[in-house]
């Protein structure tokens, strides 16, 4: 997917065509005025005030027909420098402009770009006149309020692209088809894994039974590799009292993310928004020696943070979450070997689920010390170390400043989803500030306390954000070890052949199979093209022949081919893969 931010050719054009689309609207609606028009990674957008006019999708034909008679009259687009005082008389009925000047300096030289009647403050560069911007699509409108403050008024945003040619904008829209039908919240609603209901809250997705049997396996997987790995699992609360945060140091960081505190008569409680203050405390009630470390403590855990309402994105994006979290105690001499460890598991992971396009980011503290824990000494410490591990382990990566945990560098994993999303899957962190603040110890072998090191990691990171990122993936295909429905069994005839689908229905589920029988009162092709819709593994399809034989046939999800095999050995191939969680059918 092209980032319209990063490729200069295809920057230049866009911010030049964001303009020429305010230039269409300024003479379709005089009385416009406009906020901001910058390009995007997915193109560009313009905030625009209408007034009392609302647009609709129909009134982006009109828009982009006048854009494209203003391309046909190929005007030059010229750069022209202002002083503040100048630029504050040309647009002095214009108040957004007003604002933007006035929180300029004095000194500042101020540029505008014009292109026939239309003008617009803009740094720039552009193209050279509105011809170069032919192959352009507006794709959509949506509300944004003034400065992204939902105190002030809501404007109306117009997206778009633009390339420099036809073939290459086709090739970008057909890119955005496919983005559609690859969109986990479709997926999810067509194939009834989760919903969400404005009564129940924003960003609070609800599991439906299909999501719950694809949530449980992957639990379970995750589980049983942590467990073979040592770790020990535990349940802890999903709230916690202020105290808690403030030992912490969240209250101090993160309080702006969680959701506000409940105060009962002299207790003050928060919903949780991550789990490592509960498993210090775990760790914190025995005595440990340097003999127990490393002690690995793992939750499926809920937590709980709040995102502004027009961040969340269906399972990818969520309020309440459920964590793949773990926390390891470690003595300083093991922290290279256990983060190793850390990382061999993710890209063990990766390999069973076909993962292979990904990043590492060394994700690191920013200027702004308010956001972090201040202690240079520590910080410098836990970088250096990291960077050595990974330099160690020969793994590629890329540094990232003011992308840290306040208490901590990390490791990340960067995934482009097949949407096009740019997102975090896994993440592993060093913490030396927490074990502090909770003054937690071992004895080591000299009989005398000792501070332990933590890593923080999530290997699936949240269970519903995974789970988003597997159904775009696969366009909801999943691997048959993962699917709701395994086998969908359709007889050919009701009447005839329903006591055999049964008898083949009754073996399958004996041996744990996830099977359904379709016997609606329906036509059998009508049967199969929905058992297709609804991405079912194995359609099998029961009739005479297969019934005389004690034989089954079926078709594999995607594929025409009917293929024919002994009943046993289906069952037995099934079963191989899904012990093995085969990828591919």
């Amino acid at each position: 997917m092209v980032n319209f931010k990063e490729d200069e050719k295809l920057n230049v054009l866009n911010h030049s065509c964001a303009h020429l689309m305010a230039q269409a609207i300024k003479r379709l609606y005089p009385n416009a005025l406009f906020w901001v028009g910058p390009v995007i990674d997915t193109g560009f957008y313009y905030d625009i005030d209408l007034g009392d006019v609302k647009l609709t999708e129909d009134d982006l034909d009109t828009i982009s027909k006048t854009m494209k008679k203003i391309v046909k009259e190929d005007k030059l687009i010229k750069r022209e420098e202002l002083t503040k005082e100048e630029a504050l008389e040309m647009f002095k009925n214009d108040p957004y402009k007003i604002d933007l000047i006035e929180n300029m300096d004095e000194s500042a030289v101020i540029s505008c770009y014009r292109q026939g009647e239309f003008v617009d403050l803009c740094r720039g560069p552009h193209v050279s006149s509105t011809k170069k911007c032919k192959y352009f699509k507006l794709l959509k409108i949506s509300g944004a309020y003034y400065k992204g403050d939902s105190k002030n008024k809501m404007l109306q945003r117009i997206y778009g692209v633009c390339f420099e040619t036809q073939e290459d904008l086709d090739k970008h829209l057909e890119f955005l088809e496919e983005q559609k039908l690859r969109d986990h919240r479709k997926i999810g609603k067509d194939l009834k894994i989760f919903m969400t209901d404005d009564l129940v809250g924003k960003g609070l997705p609800m599991w439906l039974p299909n999501g719950a049997i694809i949530r449980r396996e992957l639990e379970r997987y995750i589980v049983d590799k942590e467990i073979s790995l040592g770790y020990n699992h535990v349940y802890t609360p999903s709230l916690g009292s202020v105290d808690l945060y403030k030992t912490s140091g969240h209250w101090d960081h993160y309080k702006d993310s969680m959701f506000p505190s409940m105060k009962m008569e002299d207790e003050e409680y928060v919903l949780r928004p991550m789990n490592c203050p509960h498993h210090m405390l775990i760790y914190k009630k025995d005595i440990h020696s340097y003999k127990d470390l490393p002690i690995k403590i793992g939750e499926l855990a809920h937590d709980f943070r709040y995102e502004a309402s027009g961040a969340v994105c269906g399972l990818e994006r969520v309020r309440a979450m459920c964590q793949n979290d773990a926390h390891l105690f470690v003595r300083l001499d093991q922290v290279g070997e256990e983060f190793k460890n850390v990382v061999n598991l993710i890209l063990d992971v990766y390999k069973d689920f076909n993962i292979t396009d990904y990043k590492f980011r060394l994700s690191l503290r920013g200027k702004d010390k308010e956001k972090y824990f201040d202690n240079d000494e520590m910080w410098n410490t836990a970088e250096d170390m990291l960077r050595d591990v990974l330099n160690n382990l020969n793994i590629d990566y890329y540094e990232a400043l003011d992308e840290a945990a306040f208490y901590g560098p990390k490791l990340d994993v960067q995934i482009k989803t097949a949407i096009g999303h740019d997102i975090t899957l896994s993440t592993c962190q060093l913490d030396f500030l927490l074990p502090s603040r909770f003054d937690l110890s071992y004895i080591n072998k000299d009989g005398n306390k000792e501070r332990p090191v933590v890593i923080h990691r999530a290997i699936l990171g949240t269970i519903d954000r995974f789970t988003a990122f597997l159904l775009e993936e696969t366009k909801g295909l999943l691997p048959l070890w993962l699917s709701p429905t395994q086998v969908n069994i359709i007889p050919v005839n009701n009447e005839y052949h329903l006591d055999y689908c049964k008898e083949i229905y009754n073996k399958l589920k004996e041996n744990g199979i996830r099977v359904n029988l379709d016997d609606r009162d329906e036509k059998m092709n009508y049967k199969i093209r929905e058992s297709v819709m609804n991405k079912n593994p194995y359609t099998l399809i029961l009739g005479n022949n297969e019934e005389s034989n004690k034989t089954i046939s079926y078709r594999i999800c995607g594929q025409d081919k009917t293929l024919s095999m002994d009943t046993d050995e289906f069952i037995e191939k099934l079963l191989s893969d899904i012990k093995e969680r085969k990828y591919n059918y």
